[in-house]
């Protein structure tokens, strides 16, 4: 049987989980099951069981959302109206929609899994490799963190899988029209549609479901951290990002910059509130990176609002290398940093950077 690696990765993890059930409830002998968020190489694992999960729970949607589509706006073009082509469109988008909606339910189970998993982890990591002072159970704030992350995430796929839809309804619309300007038949319109359908729907998923395991894992595991802090007593805490060859700019500015436990917290209860995905981005922004067009430097920013604030430029980049952040001139405050919703991580797709306690 064939299969991608991270889908091997949960083969190999689900027949390991049997194995230790074997060991101990049957053999009684002790055994370690939980994964360790708290290393690299554990982050590096949590994101790719996770993603080979959520790949699983989707199934075939995808690709029947895309054959769904394509069977609708396969038709003789030139003999329809204008009307009738802006119908077709949106009856393809419908059939497709119908296909999508039912991945926000499908990945439910695997989030609430994870999150308990991540959180679980997170305490256990602070308690062993920090010496943080914390009860062996959840606490209210977990349990508040591990609800939210699986509803933020689920509101997430499904705002994307939206917007998929849109994108890909108005490249139909385009691909019509240039098709029967330029007198094209019905079988190269037809497979111009389904090239579209599946760059929008099934050739964007792999990458997209490690992208979403990424920040769930990330996210759950900052919340969590906070958390503990919190509940030992701690009042701030330092970001460490893990500096090798793949290590962004934003990683290597922010890395060793101290936050408040307490507006932390804060700006967690804020974004529990919210519902809708573009407001929770507005909340925690993940910092772009663009040139500048007077010096030619690179320059750190996030964007809320459609506001920009400038968090720092590059002086000296060290992009590409191991143990060293680079040189960067500092355009906000550690407190503009944390108004701005940079205070934890994630700070971009993929990212690795963690938080450790100042005690």
């Amino acid at each position: 049987m064939c299969t991608a690696p991270a889908d091997s990765l949960l083969i190999i993890h689900e027949a390991r989980a049997v194995a230790d059930t074997l060991l101990g409830d049957v053999l009684r002998l002790p055994v370690a099951k939980a994964l360790d968020v708290g290393t690299a190489a554990g982050m590096d694992r949590a994101v790719a069981l996770l993603a080979a999960r959520l790949r699983r729970a989707v199934g075939r949607a995808d690709v029947d959302a895309m054959r769904e589509a394509v069977a609708v706006l396969d038709v003789d073009w030139r003999t329809t109206t204008a009307a009738q082509r802006r119908r077709l469109v949106a009856q393809a988008m419908e059939a497709a929609g119908r296909q999508t909606a039912v991945i926000p339910a499908r990945i439910q189970a695997p989030l609430g899994d994870a999150a308990e998993e991540v959180v679980a982890s997170t305490r256990s990591h602070a308690r062993r490799e920090q010496g943080l002072a914390l009860a062996a159970r959840f606490n209210a704030m977990d349990r508040r963190i591990a609800q939210h992350i699986v509803r933020t995430q689920g509101n997430f796929v499904r705002d994307e899988y939206g917007r998929r839809l849109d994108t890909f309804g108005e490249e139909a619309r385009r691909l019509v029209a240039e098709g029967l300007e330029a007198g094209l038949g019905r079988s190269d319109i037809a497979e111009s549609l389904e090239r579209a359908a599946r760059g929008a729907l099934i050739e964007r998923a792999p990458f997209y479901w490690e992208v979403v395991a990424s920040h769930f894992v990330s996210q759950g595991r900052s919340f969590a951290q906070v958390s503990s802090y919190a509940e030992a007593g701690v009042r701030s805490y330092r970001i460490e990002a893990v500096l090798d060859e793949a290590t962004t700019q934003a990683c290597r500015f922010l890395h060793g910059k101290t936050f408040s436990v307490a507006d932390a917290l804060k700006r967690f209860e804020r974004v529990e509130s919210l519902e809708r995905p573009e407001d929770v981005k507005q909340e925690l922004p993940w910092v772009r990176e663009r040139l500048d067009a007077d010096t030619g430097r690179a320059l750190l920013y996030v964007n809320r609002g459609g506001q920009q604030t400038r968090l720092a430029e590059v002086l000296r980049s060290a992009a590409g290398t191991r143990d060293d952040v680079g040189e960067f001139r500092s355009l906000a405050s550690d407190r503009q940093l944390a108004d701005a919703g940079v205070g934890f991580p994630p700070y971009h797709g993929l990212c690795r950077t963690t938080t450790l306690a100042v005690t």
